[in-house]
């Protein structure tokens, strides 16, 4: 039997030559897939370390807000505190010439009688010899209360150097409290400079481990803001003058003081005397001494105060240009007898005076020595007083709201490198390079990354001022109410750029200036 015999035709050439393109586009569209792959790990770890980053970068920016509005903070109480002590020696100056006073009034007891026994004697025969004892008596009341004055300015005389104790005690705690203000401003400014200071290396090590500190050139525009913020401290930008401040603190100083040192002609009792003086003294002065008659004091009154000069003490409580040089109080009054057939009149005044150039003390027979421990108000700049001169921290303000009125800004820009570099750890990033070369054929040699490199972050935060409650706004911003406080802020396209181009970021400084940009 036999078989049929099958013809087997060749395969055409054309087939044979598609034969393996399958697995080609199957083994590109795996590459390519691979790649997509690859691509999209390191885009979502770049986006998770960029917002991490700026997380810490607006952390920080915060954080150093933080320590500045505290340090304002800081200033405020300490500056009331060294209001108070100028407060006090007013207070002490005027129990000082409230005790000075009570051997003056004796004086002024003692003139009185002395025009009694002028007028007496004048009516004496061939009137009425009556008039000539009563002159004589009068006279020896006048030599009573000139015996009592003496003893006065002894007991008073007695207190002085006590009293110089408490002014100079006074006017260290000045000094002392602002040393304080300097050490934190100090301290502050540093950790504004640095962003590492006052435990803000913690957030790095805590947030973005691996971050670099804060540029050096953004935190010397955060020390400056700062410093521009105090009237005293150095500032390209404004001016500083010391009377103005001394102006500001005199005036403080006056609005705070308590009634009795601002003004001693009320409450008052029996003849006009005021209550403030021992019910003895008061007895010996219009009773015992003279022992009949109608005796009365008339306009007495007094006042402390922190003054240009020490006849400024009789002027209006806010003096134009007052940069408060002096510390001074006085008491003064009229004494007036009606006393058998003659009325008498004298007047008393008792100043005391501190300063730098010795300062003064009427009547001087209840006084030591100099009073010469009260340096003036603010007499130097703020890093150069401590020790010589009392100085306090005042808002350095400005009328230019893109300046937010002189409130200080804080910036921040750090850097991290997003790449890796290391296979076992982040295996999207293929090798210790992130990248790949490819070659083809006559166009060369090209190479692709797939990797991220080095990331920035920019943060701004505003220390403003706001004191809570119905228009609170209203309240212009100072350094005598701990109402500073910070927020995270927006920046305007020219600070960007200012603020990277300080940072040496030029490309994105060219980039943020760009024209209608938003950022």
């Amino acid at each position: 039997m036999h078989l049929p015999v099958r013809t087997v035709r060749p395969v055409p050439a054309w087939r044979r030559r598609a034969r393996g393109q399958s697995l080609v586009l199957a083994c590109l569209s795996f590459l390519l897939l691979a790649l997509m792959t690859t691509l999209s790990f390191n885009l979502s770890h770049a986006l998770r370390e960029k917002m991490s980053l700026q997380q810490h970068s607006d952390a920080l920016a915060y954080s150093m807000g933080v320590v500045e509005a505290r340090a304002l903070n800081y200033y405020t109480v300490s500056n009331r505190a060294i209001a108070s002590a100028y407060v006090g020696m007013t207070s002490a100056h005027g129990y000082m010439a409230a005790a000075s006073a009570s051997g003056d009034m004796m004086r002024a007891g003692q003139m009185s009688f002395f025009v009694v026994a002028a007028l007496e004697v004048i009516q004496c025969p061939p009137y009425n010899f009556e008039h000539c004892f009563d002159a004589l008596e009068a006279l020896m009341i006048a030599m009573e209360y000139s015996q009592k004055a003496s003893d006065y300015d002894q007991k008073v005389q007695g207190m002085d150097e006590a009293f110089d104790k408490v002014v100079a005690a006074l006017d260290d705690l000045a000094n002392d409290l602002h040393s304080a203000q300097q050490t934190a401003h100090s301290s502050a400014r540093n950790a504004l400079r640095d962003g590492q200071s006052s435990s803000l290396a913690d957030l790095t090590d805590y947030s973005v481990p691996g971050a670099t500190e804060l540029n050096s050139g953004v935190g010397g525009m955060n020390a400056e803001e700062f410093d521009c913020a105090v009237d005293g401290m150095n500032c390209s930008r404004a001016s500083s003058s010391t009377k103005a401040r001394a102006q500001v603190m005199t005036e403080i100083s006056n609005a705070s003081r308590p009634s009795w040192a601002a003004n001693r002609s009320l409450p008052v009792i029996m003849d006009g005397l005021p209550t403030y003086y021992n019910s003895d003294f008061i007895t010996e002065l219009l009773k015992d001494i003279p022992q009949e008659g109608t005796h009365m004091i008339v306009g007495h009154n007094g006042s402390a105060k922190v003054a240009q000069t020490k006849s400024n003490i009789h002027g209006p409580g806010q003096v134009t240009g007052n940069e408060g040089k002096v510390v001074v109080a006085d008491q003064h009054g009229t004494f007036i007898s009606q006393w058998r057939h003659a009325f008498g009149v004298g007047t008393y005044e008792a100043v005391v005076e501190s300063s730098e150039n010795g300062g003064s003390h009427t009547p001087s027979g209840a006084h030591n020595g100099q009073h010469d421990r009260f340096k003036g108000v603010n007499t130097k700049d703020l890093m150069s007083c401590s020790g010589s001169g009392n100085c306090f921290m005042k808002f350095r303000a400005s009328d230019d709201p893109s300046r937010d009125w002189g409130q200080p800004r804080v910036y921040s820009y750090v850097t991290k490198q997003f790449f890796v570099g290391d296979a076992d750890k982040a295996p999207w990033e293929l090798n210790d390079t992130g990248s790949f070369s490819l070659t083809h054929g006559a166009q060369g040699q090209g190479q692709l990354r797939l990797a991220p490199g080095e990331g920035a972050a920019l943060s701004k935060a505003l220390v403003y001022y706001h004191r809570l409650g119905p228009n609170g706004w209203k309240e212009a911003p100072g350094l005598f109410n701990p109402y500073w406080r910070v927020k995270l802020h927006p920046f305007s396209a020219d600070e960007a750029a200012d603020v990277l181009n300080k940072a040496g970021n030029s490309d994105a400084s060219e980039l943020a200036g760009a024209k209608d940009l938003t950022l």
